[in-house]
């Protein structure tokens, strides 16, 4: 039996959602099954379409040590992951809806609301992946944390409207401190009203004022959590942590698929909608079930291929 730690190759295109979903599974996968995990820049890897095809890997760093596991997020990940299908002893694992057949790589770990049925080979997930730890404990201070996003395929966006929720959520809880965060998406014309709205009680922070482990850290110091419903990312960070979270109120494109997805945050109890706004700020959640797809994610991989392999 072999008793090596595992070896888990990320492949990564930078881009942060998708690398907060990488590092969301890996860092469960190394706390269940002591994985070592690398880094792999798919932007760096150039690969031809033929090599993705044929499953024929391109030149590799000699120095990494040969994958149990390979794992791609994003599209720009998929010749490289492709490529590397075939390479002795290693499963692949793509974290996405692709756009070619899914029995070409071990395994897929798909959003719900991409619509594909769950299988051997498919896990289906409520949300994205995420980095977040759901809290043990939530804050008793009055402290709250609001999330904006902006414009996107899936929402019809309207600076007025999130700036009034926000102001209504501010005047009607005076006694609270408010921490907002505005996003790279943020239209700057609602950023900077935000950043008027600073003050005593009100923080306001731009993307470049943050850091990799921010979101984490002020999740933890919240007893409520806002956001605006545009990212599917987000959306899942502040569901996953387990701080009463609900979402600010924007109109949703006809049919759109994360639309509806974020409907099932709702459906669940993981998230509250804007008129439940008072049960929110009375600090409870509405769902009993802790959220944690990560995990959940790391263990059906651990069981499907490194069960042998774990030290």
């Amino acid at each position: 039996m072999q008793t090596h730690a595992p070896v888990v190759w990320l492949l990564t295109d930078n881009k942060p959602g998708h690398r907060n979903q990488l590092k969301g599974v890996g860092n469960r996968l190394r706390v269940h099954a002591g994985v070592s995990i690398h880094w792999l820049d798919a932007l760096a890897l150039k690969v031809p379409l033929w090599r993705a095809v044929i499953g024929l890997a391109p030149t590799i760093d000699r120095s990494l040590p040969p994958p149990d596991l390979i794992i791609g997020a994003g599209t720009s990940t998929h010749r490289l992951l492709l490529a590397l299908r075939r390479k002795t002893r290693a499963k692949t694992v793509v974290l996405m809806k692709p756009a070619f057949p899914l029995n070409w790589v071990d395994a897929a770990i798909i959003p719900q609301h991409d619509r594909v049925k769950a299988g051997k080979r498919v896990l289906i997930t409520t949300g994205s992946l995420n980095g977040i730890t759901p809290l043990a404990r939530i804050t008793d201070k009055p402290e709250a944390l609001i999330l904006t996003g902006g414009p996107s395929p899936h929402f019809n966006w309207d600076n007025d409207v999130v700036f009034d929720q926000i102001n209504h959520l501010i005047a009607t809880y005076p006694d609270w401190r408010w921490t907002i965060s505005s996003s790279r998406r943020t239209p700057a014309a609602l950023a900077d009203k935000l950043q008027a709205l600073a003050g005593i009680k009100i923080t306001v922070v731009g993307p470049d004022n943050t850091h990799a482990d921010w979101l984490a850290h002020q999740l933890a110091a919240s007893r409520a959590v806002w956001v605006t419903p545009d990212s599917m990312s987000m959306v899942s960070e502040a569901a996953t942590s387990g701080v009463p979270a609900g979402l600010l109120q924007l109109i949703p494109h006809t049919g759109s698929r994360v639309a509806q997805g974020i409907d099932l945050f709702v459906e669940r109890g993981y998230l509250a909608r804007w008129s439940d706004h008072a049960f929110v700020m009375s600090g409870t959640s509405q769902s009993s079930q802790r959220l944690w797809e990560s995990d959940r994610a790391a263990r059906w991989l651990i069981q499907r291929f490194l069960k042998r392999s774990q030290p």
